[in-house]
């Protein structure tokens, strides 16, 4: 049987720990399996109960406090993820294989991990060995949506994970339950942009100066072509919101596709069909 993962990621404060917490409480709730790893060598704080945690094998301070290594918060936090790169036999002894498995990867902060260092990359190709099917979700604060330029960073960085990576890939506006009701209806039209149009409505190219203009509107040309980056709203107040994330999601990866229902507990009587309802059958 395939096993499932999501990888959570995204920038630091898009609020993956968060992310995690919330969904596997949901899970909890509707009484479906999910575990939690953390891979976050810098980790302080998460109110999950974990599977694994990297903090196990190697933490940020093994790094920073090694005088010959001499690492700052960055470059430490690079130096364990190349560590865990070529320890993953210990996170294969951390899976514990069971029938069904959906496992949420709460990932650093750190964006270059995902746009140009192949440790992610090599995590994905390992995880496929282990037949995962893999979806990696990227987390974007819908705080920080306030003009057409910041959103089109953030999604050329959503763009550039989506190549690196090569996987099924689901972006996500978080912390939209912190919004007030004008500030999300305000965000509905970043959910399915057309960027280029979106700059033109926003800057005035004599205020925003034209070679700056310009240059928006390439990189928001190049998103509008690849038609790519989409983003799926996702508000920790509304229940149908995590349903409607976690289904898309589920989509992407196909769960529960290789299910097959349970034989019944006991052979019915055909003269007893008719008056037999759905309640004895176990799914």
């Amino acid at each position: 049987m395939p096993r499932y993962a999501q990888l959570v990621i995204g920038p630091a404060g898009s609020g993956k720990s968060t992310y995690c917490s919330k969904v596997a409480k949901h899970c909890d709730v509707i009484k479906r399996s999910v575990q939690v790893v953390n891979l976050d060598p810098a980790a302080e704080y998460f109110d999950y109960p974990v599977l694994s945690d990297i903090r196990d094998l190697i933490h940020i301070d093994d790094a920073m406090e090694d005088a010959s290594l001499n690492f700052g918060p960055n470059g430490g936090l690079i130096f364990c993820m190349e560590f865990f790169a070529s320890n993953f036999d210990w996170l294969h002894e951390q899976l514990d294989e069971q029938e069904d498995d959906y496992i949420l990867f709460d990932c650093p902060g750190q964006i270059e991990l995902y746009t140009h260092i192949p440790v992610m990359k090599q995590l994905v190709a390992q995880l496929e060995a282990w037949d995962f099917r893999v979806c990696a979700v990227f987390l974007l604060d819908a705080q920080f949506l306030v003009d057409a330029a910041k959103f089109v960073s953030g999604s050329l960085t959503a763009l550039s994970t989506m190549v690196n990576l090569e996987v099924p890939h689901m972006n996500v506006l978080t912390k939209m339950d912190l919004l007030s009701k004008s500030a999300k209806k305000d965000l509905e039209r970043y959910f399915e942009p057309a960027l280029s149009n979106l700059l033109m409505e926003e800057f005035d190219e004599q205020d925003f100066g034209s070679k700056f203009f310009s240059l928006n509107k390439a990189m928001a040309n190049l998103l509008d072509d690849f038609s790519l980056v989409h983003f799926v709203p996702l508000d920790y107040s509304d229940e149908e919101s995590i349903n409607n994330l976690l289904f898309q999601i589920d989509s992407t990866i196909q769960y529960g596709e290789d299910l097959e229902p349970r034989e019944l507990k006991e052979p019915l009587d055909p003269s007893e069909a008719e008056d037999h309802d759905d309640s004895s059958y176990n799914f």
